[in-house]
């Protein structure tokens, strides 16, 4: 008997991605070749929730993802409709009432017939002041809560549950705040499927296929290890489609005649991508394993994933709150010609101690943080990799302080040295750089009966209660052995690139390194090749914290975690890199030794 299946497309992975991606799935699903059931659509993070809570704050009718709807829906809404495509999405933001009012006007206004819903009881902003006795501790450095008036937003991760639960009640189009990425995609599933809240392993599947969905065209070529192989046609990427089945598997396809791919590598790398500890992915609603996945190539562009197994969901939701913790600023320029590297050097220092001395003279006291990047000396290799000698680098300086105006000197002094700096500077900018805000990131954990869930669907309030399920308890989790090398005769070094696909990403602070073998024989080399002490001399000129490693056997591939190496992560950042998205990449240089055997067949 044929399993009942789904057909999600996933159209947008952040508050800004191209507005190509729903009339590119449309069109697909009007040939008859790739029929949709559903377009998902991420657009939150951390940092976009605190940009939303000032629109907000500055026009009560602001703070949600504008250009979903007056892009994405005004559009391509009669399309929708007549294809029959539910759609859901986060782009609420802070403000989802907002955002599902205009829908609801938009959609009178083009004659259509559609039910919108609007699920609400993230924002917490209006409780600040109760949350010194929720949560007085941040949940990975404990250090307390900042203070109230500080905050910019305060949002708990939803999950999937309500969103089917507003499916169920005829719901067309779904918008919500804060939750997590892969609800909505899971919402879906949970609706088609009727699964419960005690079926783990199915949840776990179908929050993997979110996964998947959640960062659009990085499952379909975007950002891969090898990317010349779609070099050719990123301009015109396509956008994932999976078709879920009833349990839980699920196959990852693009539109036909579509730019990028689909394959092992880029599904893989997707899977590994900032997900912590891999055996215990938390999401509202179950606690996921992805240890056990095994991705499999079905045909060209078409890849097969099951196996992922569940526990039960956590007691509490996470809540991230975001808060003024004060300035930052900063500026790139560029310097030619020889010693390009040592005269941006001599620049810098220059600038730091001009804006030093202004500092002291006006009694504000020194930058509590600064920073300097030559990029094009390696700098981000760290000084162990410094090249003496470099022809043309960009600077990167920058430096956060409490004040407004400390910011606001050094931007000045590093215009003001111009004349006085070594030859060869330039640079492409428009005017000199503005001091902003540090947002900061509070993340803490919240009992589940402390948050109320509404789902306005079009006017009617319908009160949502999470599913009771046990708490999960993390000794239940197995860890696998570590595998075996089978070494024998001449050993000789390759970098891992020639062994293994890489994607790194952040999370707050912490920074991801997911590795997936090309071959299977080929684990065991990178494991005992990548040990944490290796890992931590690598990235030493920026680790800060301590480093872990998980093995994902069934996919053949590990995930390394790197706490405190982000400088903050975010805008509290003031790398080059704050999202450690280049992280992979100084890493996949790095040499591992192979039996000469192994080696002929790279």
């Amino acid at each position: 008997m044929t399993q009942k299946s789904i057909r999600i497309g996933g159209a947008s992975g952040y508050w800004g991605d191209s507005g190509m991606a729903t009339p590119q799935l449309l069109a697909a699903a009007a040939t008859g070749a790739h029929k949709l059931d559903y377009l998902v659509y991420d657009y939150l993070a951390e940092i976009t929730m605190s940009i939303m809570a000032r629109a907000r704050a500055k026009d009560p009718s602001a703070g949600y993802a504008r250009d979903f709807v007056g892009v994405v829906l005004k559009k391509n809404l009669t399309q929708i409709a007549r294809q029959g495509v539910k759609i859901i999405s986060n782009a609420g933001g802070v403000n989802p009432h907002a955002c599902g009012e205009t829908i609801r006007a938009m959609i009178a206004d083009q004659g259509l017939d559609l039910k919108v819903a609007v699920i609400t009881g993230d924002d917490l902003i209006d409780r600040a002041a109760e949350l010194n006795q929720l949560a007085p501790n941040e949940m990975y450095s404990g250090d307390p809560l900042p203070e109230v008036t500080s905050l910019a937003s305060v949002n708990a991760y939803l999950g999937a549950f309500p969103i089917a639960r507003a499916l169920d009640e005829g719901a067309d189009i779904v918008v919500t705040g804060r939750n997590v990425d892969s609800a909505v995609t899971l919402g879906a599933c949970i609706h088609e499927f009727g699964w419960g809240a005690l079926d783990w392993n199915l949840l776990a599947g179908g929050t993997l296929a979110g996964h998947i969905l959640e960062c659009g065209p990085q499952a379909t070529g975007g950002n891969f290890t090898d990317w010349p192989l779609v070099a050719d046609r990123l301009d015109e990427i396509g956008y994932p489609i999976a078709e879920v089945f009833a349990d839980s598997t699920f196959e990852v396809t693009k539109p036909d005649r579509s730019g990028g791919m689909v394959s092992v590598g880029t599904i893989s790398e997707q899977m590994v991508y900032e997900i912590g500890d891999p055996q215990a992915y938390i999401v509202p609603d179950v606690v996921c394993d992805f240890s056990t996945v095994r991705i499999s190539q079905l045909a060209p562009d078409r890849v097969r994933v099951e196996g992922a197994t569940g526990y039960s969901a956590p007691a509490d939701y996470k809540v991230s709150a975001t808060y003024a913790d004060g300035y930052r600023g900063g500026m790139l320029k560029t310097f030619y010609g020889i010693d390009a590297d040592k005269k941006a050097e001599v620049y810098t220092n220059a600038v730091f101690a001009r804006a030093a001395r202004l500092l002291r003279e006006s009694n504000l006291g020194d930058f509590t943080e600064t920073s300097v990047e030559i990029l094009g000396a390696e700098s981000q290799y760290g000084d162990a990799r410094q090249i003496d000698g470099s022809r043309e680098v960009v600077v990167k300086f920058a430096a956060k302080h409490p004040e407004q105006a400390a910011i606001g000197i050094l931007l000045k002094e590093a215009t003001g040295v111009g004349l006085a700096s070594p030859p060869g500077g330039s640079g492409f900018q428009g005017g000199r750089s503005k001091p902003s805000p540090v947002i900061a990131l509070f993340s803490f954990l919240i009992a589940k009966d402390q948050i109320t869930i509404n789902i306005d669907l079009d006017g009617t309030t319908i009160a949502f209660d999470p599913p009771p399920t046990p708490t999960f308890d993390a000794a239940a989790i197995i860890r696998p052995d570590a595998p075996s090398e089978t070494s024998s005769g001449e050993i000789v070094s390759v970098p891992l690139v020639k062994l293994a696909w890489g994607r790194s990403g952040d999370k707050g602070n912490k920074a991801n390194i997911g590795l997936i073998a090309r071959q299977p024989e080929y684990l065991p080399y990178i494991w005992a090749a990548l040990t944490e002490d290796v890992v931590a001399a690598r990235f030493a000129h920026f680790l800060d914290g301590k480093v872990e490693r998980f093995l994902m056997p069934a996919s053949n591939a590990m995930n390394i975690l790197l706490h405190d190496v982000l400088g903050g992560g975010g805008v509290a950042s003031i790398r080059n890199d704050a999202q450690g998205k280049g992280f992979a990449q100084l890493l996949l240089d790095h040499p591992v030794n192979v039996p000469a055997t192994l080696a002929e067949n790279l």
